[in-house]
Parts: C-alpha cells; sequence; structure tokens
C-alpha cells in the first residue's frame, strides 16, 4: 500500500481540519498516512476504512523509511523538524505552508489541492539541497557531531559578554573578532537567520557556503559567499566566556571556552519536492512582498538577443 508520512503543526485548528481534509483526500485514492501520535490526536478522522486509518510512527530521525514522500503541514520550523525524520532515508519533503512566511513551503494552503494531486499522480520532480556537517572538539577530542539544512552558529551564551573568534577557512586564518555570534549558512538558509543577519541572498540553484558576523566589532568583518568544497573553522577565545553551537534553531551543543568547530558541505542532503518550477525570483516577491510596481520588462522584439 501507499504510504506517506504527514508532519503537523498541529497548535492551530484550522490546521487540525486541514489535516483531516488531506487524510480523508488522500485515503479515497488509496494513499494512507504515516503520522506522530503526538500531533494526530487531535485531527477527527475516525470515519476513514480500518485499513486506512493513520499509522502512528515515533517521529525519531529515519522513520520517513519506506513511505514515498513526507507532506509538511505547518511553517518553516515544521518542515526543518521533518527534514530530520526524512534526510536519513532519502525521502523527499514537500512542504504545504499553513503559517506566515514558509519559505521553505513548495505550496501556500490555496494550492493545497494541486499538492494533493500530485502526491496522488506520483512522479513529482525532486531536487537536492546543500546541508552543512558540524562537528565541535575541545583539545582535538570530538564533543559533538550534528548537521543543518538553513544554519549552523557559533553564538555567545552570555548576554553580556562578547564573544572573540577567529574564523578560519580552508585551513588558513581569515580574521578574528569580537561579535554576538557567526553564521555559516546554506543557500536555502540565506533566507532564514542569515538574512537578518545582514547576508546576502543566494539562488538555491548556487552551490556555496555564506559566512556572515551577528554584531561583529571589527573593520573587517563582512558576508563572505565561499566555495561548496571549503571547509570553515570557527574557535571560540579559551580565556573568553563559553559559547554555543546551533544547528537550525532545532539541535544545540554548549560550547566550553578554546572550542573549536569545524563547519564542511554535508555528506547527505536534503531532497525537497518541486512542483511547478516557478523561478525564485517569483517566490522572493511573493514571500517577502517586495515592491515590483513600474516593472515594464525586457523589450523583447523580433532582432534583440
Amino acid at each position: 500500500m501507499r504510504e506517506i508520512l504527514v508532519v503537523l503543526h498541529s497548535g492551530r485548528e484550522t490546521n487540525r481540519r486541514t489535516a483531516a481534509t488531506v487524510a480523508h483526500r488522500l485515503a479515497s485514492s488509496g494513499v494512507r498516512l504515516r503520522v506522530l501520535g503526538d500531533e494526530w490526536a487531535e485531527v477527527r478522522n475516525g470515519d476513514l476504512p480500518a485499513e486506512m486509518t493513520p499509522r502512528v510512527v515515533d517521529g525519531r530521525p529515519g522513520c520517513a523509511e519506506g513511505a514515498e514522500m513526507v507532506l509538511v503541514l505547518g511553517g518553516d520550523g515544521t518542515l526543518l523538524r521533518a527534514a530530520e525524520m526524512a534526510r536519513p532515508v532519502g525521502v523527499p519533503l514537500l512542504g504545504v505552508n499553513l503559517g506566515r512566511v514558509g519559505f521553505l513551503a513548495e505550496a501556500e494552503q490555496e494550492s493545497l489541492d494541486t499538492a494533493l494531486d500530485a502526491i496522488i499522480d506520483g512522479g513529482c520532480a525532486v531536487e537536492e539541497r546543500m546541508t552543512l556537517d558540524a562537528v565541535a572538539r575541545v583539545d582535538g577530542e570530538v564533543l559533538a557531531r550534528t548537521w543543518a539544512l538553513n544554519e549552523a552558529t557559533v553564538e555567545k551564551s552570555s548576554r553580556e559578554r562578547i564573544l572573540e573568534v577567529v574564523l578560519e577557512v580552508d585551513g588558513r586564518p581569515v580574521s578574528a573578532f569580537g561579535c554576538d555570534g557567526v553564521l555559516c549558512a546554506t543557500p536555502t538558509g540565506s533566507t532564514a537567520y542569515a538574512f537578518s543577519a545582514g547576508g546576502p541572498l543566494v539562488w538555491p540553484q548556487v552551490e556555496a557556503l555564506l559566512l556572515v558576523p551577528s554584531n561583529a566589532h571589527a573593520l573587517f568583518a563582512r558576508p563572505m559567499v565561499i566555495g561548496p568544497d571549503s571547509e570553515v573553522a570557527i574557535e571560540v577565545d579559551p580565556d573568553g566566556p563559553p559559547a554555543v553551537l546551533d544547528c537550525d534553531g532545532r539541535r544545540t551543543v554548549v560550547l566550553p571556552p578554546g572550542a573549536r568547530v569545524e563547519l564542511a558541505r554535508g555528506a547527505t542532503p536534503v531532497r525537497m519536492v518541486r512542483l511547478d518550477g516557478q523561478p525564485f525570483a517569483d517566490r522572493l516577491v511573493r514571500k517577502f512582498d517586495l515592491p515590483v510596481r513600474g516593472w515594464r520588462g525586457a523589450a523583447r522584439t523580433s532582432g534583440s538577443r
């Protein structure tokens, strides 16, 4: 039997009603849901045939194994949570935005029927998004290993202290400065925390890493775009305060003074479903409500090239 995993932001009644609608629509087409019990507890889907009753799973990394895809009903935070379940087993994500901006989502609530048609018909286009692998070390010993889809940040953990760091790229020191933190982001994450910190917007098709200092006390602490296969290290001053490594706002590691965080392109990408091939520029305009009044477009004549 065909099966998809649904990850739901269940905190709103409207979202729960949408989830029930999804369950009935897919069940009528022979697609059963795999769900997380705590999310689905208040979803009213009791009149489904017994064989189509959603199957409850535990939400651990890899619990999407065997599913055709992961359907995410919520915002960006819900999709980042779902990525933990899908990434280890290579199952693609399809996000339907039920929140506010929802930049990672492929569809909006008003286009939910189109998304469900694509699931039922099968054959959706899938693209791979870069990830980051992060290793935290203390005195050469591994403290933790983790990963990120959007960004990995090394940030101060004490509000009243400045975090002193040394930034290294490809084994060479680049700059040392005091700051609130340093972000290393993927192109996917360029529209998230890195954007708020003053970093550039990077089209998802570009393979690159972004380095964005946050509130740095230095003349040379500008955002940098570096090669996708470059290796980055952020060293925390051994005589300064502790810090924290935060990945996607979901996985954190406490860093003692003198810790070193090494960042590189992730070995395992996140796979995401594409529905309509909409240009990234159109998504920027829609999500950020950018002013485009007055645009006339490029002149198109028979002699133009």
